[in-house]
């Protein structure tokens, strides 16, 4: 898949929006509901490089694969670039990118939702079912400190 095709893949999502950031970011970033799922590098020396968003254990496996490496910035966050798309299968390409728009989609209330979906067919809601962020962990319960740790006086 080239770099065309593939933008034509991340237009085609419903409630899919487009837009160029210029500098000094220079980035063409695809999101719904204003949660970007994609993005490609506009500017040299990196230009059409294409990042997008994993979960956890397909970022450990994709960034074992030559050609792509978590993504400036955002790899802690488990975003990874491609640096160039034709050297990727296009079927898994569009499932990687399908899990990121998920992702992003998951991340919106119900209403926003529902108004990014206006429009789209049953069989691609079904498709295209949003997934949830993770839980956050659980926090370690706070112990209220005694008066006299704490600086107070008896």
């Amino acid at each position: 898949m080239d770099t065309h095709a593939l933008k034509k893949v991340c237009r085609s999502y419903p409630g899919v929006e487009e837009k160029l950031h210029a500098a000094p970011s220079n980035i063409l970033v695809y999101s719904v509901g204003g949660k970007f799922f994609a993005y490609f590098k506009t500017s040299e020396p990196e230009r059409w490089r294409f990042s997008f968003r994993a979960d956890a254990e397909r970022f450990l496996e994709l960034t074992g694969i030559p050609g792509i490496k978590p993504a400036r910035f955002m790899g802690r966050h488990h975003w990874v670039t491609v640096v160039d798309v034709r050297q990727m299968p296009a079927d898994y390409l569009r499932e990687l990118v399908d899990w990121s728009y998920r992702r992003a989609l998951g991340n919106l209330s119900r209403k926003r939702q529902a108004e990014a979906w206006h429009g789209a067919s049953a069989a691609v809601r079904e498709r295209l079912t949003p997934v949830a962020p993770p839980k956050a962990r659980p926090r370690s319960p706070t112990h209220p400190r005694s008066a006299h740790r704490a600086g107070g006086r008896s």
